[in-house]
């Protein structure tokens, strides 16, 4: 089925065409749904929670990008949405360590696993992975983070600053990076 098809079907609400979307999309985007939830289990009702909206908006689509990038977008609404309702996005957050941190950073050697990366970067406190996941994986600004977070824009900055040096120390404590000598990016892997 063309992707054109494909859409037409969904519009229609043809659960063959439902169907195929899901399984063509499912597990990238239940990895960025892993990105923000704690548990597998969360992801998967972020998923779900997602693919809902995505059907029941779907004739919004006006295929001015990629659908892709359109349901990605539904998707990391939707779990910045569940952490909210669940309140789980002020757990754990450190905002007073971000001022006047000397930043180190690192680069990410290549040979390191994405899938290692991102294990360490659940690990982090929910605060500080959501703004890390929006700025340096989804690539929002900090003033958009502000906004769809409703936090200030100095809060989302400060957050990421920290998630950046509690990500370097859990990389080196878990041996996928060498403790850093100088000033060099930490997420350029990550292109940001």
């Amino acid at each position: 089925m063309t992707e054109e098809a494909l859409l037409q079907g969904c519009i229609n609400n043809d659960p063959m065409a439902q169907k195929e979307l899901y399984h063509k999309y499912n597990s990238k985007m239940l990895a960025v749904c892993y990105r923000f939830a704690h548990h597998r289990e969360d992801a998967e009702d972020m998923l779900q929670e997602g693919f809902i909206k995505v059907f029941s908006q779907i004739h919004t689509f006006r295929a001015q990008g990629a659908l892709e990038g359109w349901i990605r977008r539904i998707m990391v609404h939707t779990c910045i949405n569940h952490l909210k309702r669940n309140k789980k996005f002020n757990e754990n957050v450190d905002l007073i360590h971000a001022t006047g941190l000397q930043v180190r950073e690192e680069s990410i050697p290549s040979i390191v696993q994405a899938k290692q990366v991102i294990e360490c970067i659940r690990m982090l406190p929910i605060g500080y992975r959501t703004v890390l996941n929006l700025y340096a994986l989804e690539g929002y600004s900090h003033k958009e983070i502000a906004t769809v977070l409703d936090i200030e824009e100095s809060t989302s900055r400060s957050q990421y600053t920290r998630a950046r040096q509690m990500l370097e120390e859990i990389l080196v404590k878990r041996k996928i990076m060498a403790k850093p000598q100088d000033k060099v990016s930490l997420l350029a892997a990550f292109g940001r």
